[in-house]
């Protein structure tokens, strides 16, 4: 992508993050939901939330020139994809995504800081000491992979594998959407305690709890079962240094069956490393709240895939809604 040039683009771009932040306000504060019950004025939902009447109405101004609300007279209400990504009340809210992002935005103004150090400059991924940020991000993890999951489920022919190992799971939405789009597979999530109960909720949820099960563990530190058709390796890798990468492979590949098949779902770079653009921002968030992670070229995990012994590997025709791409390989 080339650079703006002019000042006016250049400028433009530097204070983005004003209509971000005024976003990550609006789902912070919640504004989103109760007007999503009924329209309010600025007095009115300052009382509902507890917030200062004048400074709500800056922001409910600004959410309505930006085209998230709507503005008749005094009164504020929902546009409709607003109604239907924003409020808490609907199936298909994103406003855990956002929070998450907002919870993120400290570490990234001192990315200037991390570049000179090397970072990282905290663990800002996940925030384990804060629950309301723990269920942010693992929402966030859920929210994301709804959306990819059934479409993934659905493209990859899995006839005959019976048994998928979800590595790093985090909420089992992909083990329990493989599982739903073939009747006869079972699955484990594998992933640290805490993301247990979330799991198992999901997996109720969905209709696959007699399905999915849940092991414990660390996928760098300990062993992962064993006797698998498939596993999947989602959005994992990319906190890892290039030795991590290569240990949880290592020991993916060694709990497939032969004939087993391995997948790795990631944001990828371009083996230039200088696109796609959000895989490249990634990498930066990445170094801001991880020890050595880093979005990693395709090339780079299609060569990982070889050097474990995988073969035929290959990139599955697939592009996830930020670029995400999937390689896989095979178990001789």
């Amino acid at each position: 992508m080339e650079a703006p040039l002019d000042p006016g683009s250049l400028l433009a771009l530097s204070s983005a993050y004003w209509k971000a932040c005024a976003l990550h306000a609006g789902a912070m504060l919640d504004v989103f939901t109760p007007l999503g019950r009924a329209p309010s004025d600025a007095a009115g939902l300052a009382t509902i939330l507890g917030c200062d009447a004048r400074a709500l109405a800056m922001l409910l101004n600004a959410l309505a020139a930006m085209g998230l609300l709507v503005k008749s007279g005094d009164q504020y209400d929902l546009t409709p994809a607003s109604r239907e990504l924003l409020s808490r009340d609907s199936p298909r809210s994103v406003a855990h995504v956002v929070r998450h992002n907002h919870r993120i935005m400290a570490t990234w103004a001192r990315l200037p800081e991390a570049v000179r150090t090397g970072g990282p400059l905290g663990d800002h991924m996940t925030d384990h000491g804060d629950p309301a940020a723990r269920e942010d991000f693992l929402l966030a993890m859920y929210g994301i992979a709804s959306a990819i999951a059934p479409r993934l489920a659905a493209m990859i022919d899995m006839a005959g594998r019976q048994r998928l190992l979800d590595v790093g799971g985090g909420p089992g939405t992909y083990a329990a959407h493989f599982c739903l789009a073939n009747p006869g597979m079972t699955a484990t999530v594998y992933d640290l305690p805490g993301s247990r109960e979330f799991a198992a909720g999901v997996t109720a949820r969905l209709g696959v709890a007699d399905r999915v099960d849940f092991a414990p563990g660390n996928y760098l530190r300990d062993p992962l079962p064993g006797g698998y058709d498939v596993a999947w390796l989602s959005q994992i890798l990319h906190a890892e240094d290039p030795d991590g990468c290569r240990t949880i492979i290592a020991k993916a590949m060694a709990a497939l069956n032969s004939g087993g098949r391995i997948y790795v779902h990631e944001f990828m770079l371009d083996d230039s490393l200088d696109g796609p653009e959000f895989a490249a921002l990634f990498s930066l968030n990445m170094l801001l709240g991880t020890p050595r992670g880093q979005a990693y070229a395709e090339g780079a995990i299609r060569e990982m895939l070889a050097q474990a012994g995988a073969r035929q590997v290959a990139r599955l025709d697939f592009t996830g809604p930020s670029g995400s791409r999937v390689v896989w390989g095979e178990k001789p």
